[in-house]
């Protein structure tokens, strides 16, 4: 039985022309509005081309009708999709037609959202949809289909799985603590406890692949005026993206760019050069340019090997962000391209008229955040997932130290209760309304 019981529909296709336009309706009016625009009653799983009829008993348009019973559908309600023409104005007609049989305009993400509201999906492979629609490489649409079919659903539901017997286990020996074995100092919890943490470790890792290949990382080049960030910017993108001179101050607003890196997308941002100025548009740049700075992954300082003069730029970074400095123009020099770590700090030496030293930095920026090229067994995730594993891995350890040095029974299994829901944050199973909605709203219409 359906959780909603309006009819929805929606354009499933992109805005615009096209050869082929397509109108998804889902929920219980669907078999009375089918008979209605086809004049017959719809055949389950069978394509059947169909005029599409409008109230006056005029055909809008003729095409494919598919008809899809519940609950053995998307959504788990009855689906009728009906396929024309892709005009923008004939798609609206038809459109008009099924809303004045009763359906409503559905909401963004709202089949999707049906679809996990009627246990067809849970909520880690609904976002997968939308992440798949998104994918701009062949690696994240590999990774979001691997999400899709229960891939990264599964680990956590392992995960999940394991905390509840875990809890079963600790509450028992809470319950029987005049038993001659003392369960809380026997070892055994502590081991679980230890192998639960490695299993969330590992899949930390690969959904921290997965939302590199989503979400990609975000660089932002600052230097002094002339250092040579927009050639950096023209190097990295492999075209003339930003205007070069040799007039200091050539760019003032914000450029932004958005390249693969070896499958991991990269979000490339050049800034105005950091100085002193009493121009009011430079300045506006300048602040724009720290806005940026406060909400990169990594920051890529932009330095003439020459001069080498950085400290009024670096005391006024936030203290929180990933800093690698680039010493360019090292042809002029003489110098061979490395990179430097001494540290916390990371410095590479380039040149990048010549090119030497790129394939170093590129290397580095891929290396800096964990990306691994083989994402065979990636699957996709997002931001929200990563925070829900770190919060539940942090439970899962403050468990363990309750444990090791209190031996507070009562306060491993509060805990471990915590961790469990916060990994079932993750597949749904524990989920805000706002949440919900935060979620499928960004969803396309029509899906």
């Amino acid at each position: 039985m359906s959780l909603n019981y309006d009819t929805i529909a929606a354009i499933a296709t992109p805005p615009g022309n096209g050869g082929v336009g397509i109108i998804r309706i889902s929920g219980t009016l669907v078999t009375e509005i089918a008979k209605k625009i086809l004049n017959k009653p719809p055949v389950p799983r069978y394509a059947l081309f169909s005029s599409f009829i409008d109230a006056d008993g005029c055909i809008i348009d003729s095409g494919i009708s598919l008809y899809f019973p519940g609950p053995a559908s998307y959504t788990g309600e009855d689906i009728l999709e009906l396929q024309g023409h892709g005009g923008s104005v004939v798609l609206d007609m038809l459109l008009r037609r099924i809303l004045s049989l009763g359906a409503r305009l559905a909401n963004p993400g709202e089949f999707t959202e049906r679809a996990f509201l009627n246990n067809k999906m849970d909520l880690a492979q609904a976002e997968a949809v939308a992440d798949l629609i998104e994918s701009s490489t062949e690696q994240s649409v590999r990774s979001a289909q691997k999400s899709m079919q229960g891939v990264f659903s599964e680990k956590i539901n392992e995960v999940v799985n394991e905390l509840i017997e875990l809890r079963i286990y600790v509450e028992a020996a809470i319950d029987f603590v005049d038993e001659e074995i003392n369960f809380l100092t026997d070892g055994v919890i502590e081991k679980r406890i230890s192998r639960i943490l490695e299993t969330v470790k590992n899949i930390q890792s690969i959904a921290q692949q997965g939302r590199l290949l989503r979400e990609g990382m975000t660089v932002v080049l600052i230097g002094k005026p002339n250092a040579g960030k927009s050639s950096l910017l023209n190097a990295l993108t492999g075209h003339e993206a930003a205007i070069v001179t040799d007039i200091a101050g050539t760019t003032r607003d914000v450029l932004r760019e958005r390249i693969q890196l070896d499958g991991m997308p990269l979000h490339i941002i050049d800034t105005a050069g950091l100085r002193e100025s009493d121009n009011s548009i430079e300045k506006e740049g300048i602040r724009r340019a720290h806005e940026e700075i406060k909400k990169a992954d990594k920051v890529l300082l932009i330095i003439d090997v020459r001069e080498n003069e950085t400290e009024d730029i670096v005391k006024n970074l936030p203290t929180n962000i990933d800093v690698i400095k680039v010493y360019n123009k090292i042809d002029l020099l003489g110098m061979n391209p490395e990179i430097k770590k001494t540290g916390n700090e990371c410095s590479c030496y380039l040149s990048i008229k010549t090119g030497e030293g790129m394939n170093l930095l590129k290397r580095h920026l891929k290396e800096s955040v964990g990306f691994n090229e083989a994402t065979d067994n990636v699957f996709i995730a997002r931001r929200r997932h990563i925070e829900a594993m770190k919060k539940g891995y942090g439970f899962i350890e403050s468990a363990l130290n309750q444990l090791k040095i209190n031996q507070a029974g009562e306060l491993v299994a509060e805990d471990l209760r915590q961790a469990q829901i916060s990994f079932a944050e993750i597949t749904g199973t524990f989920t805000s309304d706002d949440l919900l909605g935060k979620i499928f709203s960004s969803f396309c219409i029509g899906k």
